[in-house]
């Protein structure tokens, strides 16, 4: 492999990690423009290990955007990411899978007391905790922005664990 190559290499895996993070971020800050630009034009996403749905990113960003207005504080930690660049004639290709084991700890509205109206008072720990893991295939596209030229091509949740405050489910 020449430098050129290597160079290109880490230059694509480098981009495909911040493709990866900017999903992350978009979720938790419920910033839904972000979450649609990471996807390719026919891109799609798949929620239904952990009750949701599947379809067109759009349609799923919307679903998103609804539900998860009832976790006001989310955070997603994506962690053990796993990444294999497709090869053409020994150059970095124009596909990627990426599987990454995540863990998302939430914290449910809080809702004012109905006798006081106040905040009632105690932890602000996450009261929802997910974890399970992501694959992601990701395109190269003509785009060039922030995220080099990669987007997300489809998304699959694999919920493999839920804890509510009464325990893992």
């Amino acid at each position: 492999m020449t430098q050129r190559v290597e160079l290109a290499t880490v230059m694509d895996r480098l981009a495909v990690d911040a493709v990866v993070t900017a999903y992350a971020v978009a979720v938790d800050d419920g910033d839904w423009p972000a979450y649609e630009a990471l996807f390719t034009p026919d891109g799609r996403a798949d929620y239904r290990s952990a009750g949701g749905i599947e379809g067109p990113a759009r349609e799923v960003c919307g679903w998103l955007a609804e539900m998860l207005m009832l976790f006001p504080v989310r955070q997603h930690l994506i962690v053990n990411r796993r990444l294999r660049l497709e090869e053409l004639d020994g150059n970095s290709g124009d596909g990627a899978e990426l599987q990454a084991d995540y863990l998302n700890p939430m914290r449910l509205e809080r809702t004012p007391d109905d006798r006081t109206g106040e905040e009632p008072a105690g932890s602000f720990a996450p009261n929802f905790v997910t974890g399970g893991r992501y694959t992601f295939r990701l395109l190269r596209s003509a785009d060039d922005d922030s995220f080099g030229s990669w987007r997300v091509h489809r998304v699959t949740v694999h919920e493999k664990w839920r804890r509510t405050g009464a325990g893992i489910v």
